[in-house]
């Protein structure tokens, strides 16, 4: 188990109705667990962040852990524009014969960490509200963003029906269980 250089996001925008508890329990979590046996770097957006200093954040890591609440089916706008800010042309990607293969990240690894209202059962449910798709097929727009800019994606951590039946303490021990077997021992 090599140390490894782990930027870790926060994604959450505050809202009356969503306060980000859950959101912010989860990147406390994250960061405790791996601090111990890894260099660790944060951001939260919401905290305000300078461009430049993200940018060298991003070059310094190997793995980039986004934690964030999932908002109406996609990130929160707040940290769309901190990813049209920060993901630079020249920097994180260029141009390219192959069309979305000239990533500039190339050997960094991506992980999202998401927390849904939607219930678990509601994925991959032939005829159900998503279609039969996947968490991670819901959330190809951040998946392809990463691999346009030449991210490997690693197994995606989420958590289901937060608002209505919330279990925090179920939550946080299946984030250890996820972050022991694709961070940990990896």
């Amino acid at each position: 188990m090599e140390n490894k250089k782990i930027l870790v996001i926060n994604g959450h925008k505050h809202y009356w109705y969503s306060e980000g508890k859950l959101n912010k329990t989860l990147f406390d979590e994250i960061v405790k667990v791996l601090s111990p046996s890894n260099e660790i770097k944060t951001t939260i957006i919401e905290e305000g962040y300078n461009v430049e200093d993200e940018i060298q954040k991003y070059l310094w890591a190997d793995l980039v852990i986004f934690q964030t609440p999932v908002n109406w089916f996609s990130i929160p706008w707040l940290f769309k524009k901190y990813i049209d800010e920060i993901y630079q042309l020249k920097i994180f990607y260029q141009g390219s014969e192959d069309y979305g293969r000239g990533g500039l990240l190339l050997g960094k690894k991506y992980m999202l960490s998401l927390t849904w209202n939607s219930p678990k059962n509601v994925f991959g449910k032939t005829g159900g509200f998503f279609d039969g798709r996947s968490v991670d097929d819901v959330f190809i727009a951040m998946h392809k963003l990463h691999e346009f800019c030449g991210m490997e994606k690693m197994e995606t951590f989420s958590v289901h029906d937060v608002v209505k039946n919330p279990k925090v303490d179920e939550y946080i021990k299946e984030l250890h269980e996820h972050l022991d077997k694709f961070i940990l021992k990896s």
